[in-house]
């Protein structure tokens, strides 16, 4: 990667990468959110057979936090303070049988 891009994507090195994703953060903590349930099964092969690989008990808290972050924003609310402070937006599920599938399949 040049160096040109591995500083505009970082957050630890670009300033604005940094505000973004401190953004971003907050806003996927008021619903209830991780960055890995924006990915639409819908769109994309690989994100629909990631998911149908991952345990069940997975797939069940993501559709719950799903569904509860379309319940608060049909009722323009968000989670209370306490309930975001336990969040964790960037703690990711779906990335390593992503990459396991994607590997397998570019063999």
């Amino acid at each position: 990667m040049s160096k040109l891009i591995e500083f505009l994507i970082s957050p630890s090195r670009n300033p604005l990468a940094a505000m973004h994703k401190k953004s971003l953060m907050t806003r996927l903590k008021n619903y209830g959110l991780r960055y890995d349930d924006l990915y639409d099964p819908y769109y994309d092969v690989d994100i629909k057979e990631a998911l149908s690989r991952l345990p069940r008990e997975i797939v069940d808290a993501r559709n719950q936090r799903l569904k509860r972050a379309m319940d608060l924003s049909m009722k323009h609310e968000y989670l209370s303070d306490d309930l975001q402070a336990k969040q964790t937006p960037f703690r990711s599920y779906l990335q390593e049988m992503l990459a396991l599938y994607c590997m397998f399949y570019q063999l």
